[in-house]
């Protein structure tokens, strides 16, 4: 079986084949380029080289706390050169798909305010989102007191720090009419956060409420193939012309693979290297889709290879 291969050893030869093949790099942000709001050293150099190469660039992320324009000036902050029409997350997916719906109802929002104003932006009503807790400790007065906005034609959950089980209660009873549309920005289990913490990601959210609406969010964030469908959309990608770059094989890699884009591993976030091997060496045959193409410790030791090969 062959081993892994990090990109830092093939020769110039196959770089040059890999990279000529290649019209667009398609970037995770978290555990890529920076951590937490601290960059990763040399991510923005070797971004900014790809670009200075011709290659277009696609900041993705499954992050849907934020509003793009919160992204370009952390990406501008951190040395990016990007605009805001280079920002792709979960949070502008959930947008496209809902206008592609023609949807004119309200959303029953479990989200950040990055989310909330992607959603006001494109003129989609949803209800107010901020913290909702039992009234007074009674279970019961809480249960009474709730009525259902009739309006509401989707639940779309997101990030939310704060996530009860009233909002559990009201998301459950809006999903328990069947033409509500349930909708999740990701599915990650949790954040690449340096720090002995375990902090608990959107899709520990999204499982809560599937288990108790029994029904099945629509995933629109990576690994979801709509992610993919709005690249070729929206940007015109073409998935056997692109690498994607990520920390996590269960979303980046995985989209990748399934796609047909190329995939490199980054080891700065959330997937080590040992478990990238034991997938490839596991007789599941599900598993060879977590497997990049190639990985590297982290992007910016790309910068003095890519140099030296241009």
């Amino acid at each position: 079986m062959q081993p892994l291969t990090n990109i830092l050893n093939l020769n110039i030869e196959e770089y040059k084949k890999l990279f000529d093949g290649i019209e667009v790099i398609v970037t995770d942000c978290d555990g890529v380029l920076w951590v937490d709001n601290e960059p990763i050293p040399g991510s923005a150099e070797m971004i900014n080289e790809f670009r200075n190469q011709g290659k277009k660039i696609i900041f993705l992320t499954n992050n849907s706390t934020k509003h793009r324009e919160h992204f370009l000036i952390k990406l501008n902050r951190l040395g990016f050169i990007a605009e805001k029409q280079d920002i792709v997350s979960s949070a502008s997916i959930v947008v496209s798909f809902l206008k592609r719906k023609g949807f004119n109802k309200k959303v029953y929002l479990i989200g950040s305010t990055g989310l909330a104003r992607e959603l006001k932006d494109a003129g989609i009503n949803h209800l107010e989102i901020g913290p909702d807790v039992i009234i007074h400790n009674n279970l019961y007065k809480t249960v009474d007191t709730f009525h259902a906005d009739p309006e509401v034609g989707a639940v779309v959950v997101g990030f939310d720090e704060h996530f009860s089980y009233v909002k559990l209660l009201k998301a459950a009873s809006y999903l328990n009419k069947q033409s509500c549309i349930f909708l999740a920005t990701n599915k990650d289990e949790r954040f690449p956060i340096s720090s002995k913490i375990v902090v608990p990601g959107t899709g520990a959210i999204v499982k809560s409420i599937e288990t108790v609406s029994q029904k099945a969010a629509i995933l629109l964030g990576k690994p979801s193939s709509y992610v993919v469908k709005t690249l070729v959309d929206d940007y015109g990608v073409q998935p056997m012309r692109c690498l994607i770059i990520g920390d996590n094989c269960k979303t980046d890699i995985l989209m990748g693979s399934r796609s047909g884009l190329k995939t490199l591993l980054v080891l700065s976030g959330l997937t080590k290297l040992p478990e990238v091997e034991a997938w490839k060496n596991s007789s599941n045959r599900d598993d060879s889709e977590f497997v990049p193409d190639y990985y590297v410790a982290k992007l910016g030791d790309l910068v003095k290879f890519v140099k030296k090969v241009a």
